[in-house]
């Protein structure tokens, strides 16, 4: 439970969504302007943006329903 409270922790929460977003506005130029990744490592970019945004909400909906210490 503690492992829990310490992923769903708020810098962790912010420090995903921050990154998330980083990621899929790169991976978001990059499928415009496809470089050396290439079209499909672009999308996989603005996939994985978008899975660490979730995966920031998703734990801060489970932070909300942990006891407050």
């Amino acid at each position: 439970m503690e492992l829990l409270a310490l992923i769903a922790g708020r810098p962790v929460v912010i420090a995903l969504a921050i990154l998330g977003a980083i990621v899929a506005t790169l991976g978001s130029y990059l499928v415009r302007h496809p470089g050396r990744l290439g079209e499909r490592g672009a999308r996989f970019l603005l996939l994985l943006g978008y899975g660490l945004s979730g995966a920031s909400i998703v734990l801060f909906i489970v932070a909300g329903f942990l006891p407050k210490p």
